[in-house]
């Protein structure tokens, strides 16, 4: 995807930071536009369909939860969650109401530009669809739902392949433990997080080189896990 063909949102309702955005995101070549309101973001998702979103969740009309819902209901174009909240339970809440990713204010541009990045690459060619990812020498045929690293194949049971599938094909995201835990083991099992500690440790085990300091699947404490993409 080229650059002038990214059209970026911003709905913030602080000035001082829509136009600090603005000036640095624009430097990149990306298009932008800006909403200082829940509602005015929502009216202009839907006219202009921007190719990402990136939302404050203190608006001064409605919660930022409410505006993501909202977008959900007409729109899966990836939204990056910018807050000052920066307890757990909002970052699960936001990405289990349909964020896509979540930064804490204050930030860093190298981060916020990462973050994007990440998420415009899912735009460009969705993980899903392909058959094969390869990051940093493992690789991830989910034809053939087989997993190599250095072209050695790494065995996986079932459920080790799904759960590292998912987290794949939402490189360089957060995926949330009750993401995690409804697509692998079913809705029955959303508060299971023994679960995922158990089968986390066995995959890291496997494809880690040194799983106490893994290199593909972060623990994002509290939230949920993050498979790391080319680029961080």
């Amino acid at each position: 995807m080229m650059a002038t063909d990214v059209h970026i949102l911003l709905i913030e309702d602080d000035p001082q930071t829509r136009r600090f955005l603005k000036s640095s995101l624009a430097g990149r070549g990306w298009n932008i536009s800006e909403a200082e309101t829940g509602k005015a973001g929502l009216a202009i998702s839907k006219e202009l369909a921007p190719t990402l979103i990136v939302l404050d969740l203190g608006l001064p009309d409605i919660d930022g939860l409410m505006v993501v819902r909202g977008l959900r209901q007409f729109t899966d174009q990836p939204i990056l969650i910018l807050s000052a909240r920066d307890q757990d339970i909002d970052k699960i809440k936001a990405l289990d109401a349909g964020a896509d990713d979540y930064l804490t204010k204050p930030f860093s541009t190298g981060e916020l530009e990462a973050r994007l990045r990440a998420l415009l690459r899912r735009v460009s060619h969705e993980a899903v669809k392909r058959q094969s990812v390869e990051v940093a020498g493992l690789r991830v045929d989910f034809s053939l739902h087989k997993v190599f690293k250095a072209e050695q194949e790494i065995r996986l049971t079932p459920t080790e392949f799904r759960l590292l599938a998912i987290l794949v094909q939402h490189a360089g995201l957060v995926v949330t433990q009750r993401h995690l835990l409804r697509d692998v083991w079913g809705p029955d099992h959303v508060h299971d997080s023994h679960y995922l500690r158990i089968y986390m440790g066995q995959l890291r085990h496997k494809i880690e080189t040194d799983p106490a300091r893994p290199r593909y699947l972060l623990t994002e404490v509290g939230v949920g896990y993050r498979f790391l993409g080319e680029e961080e």
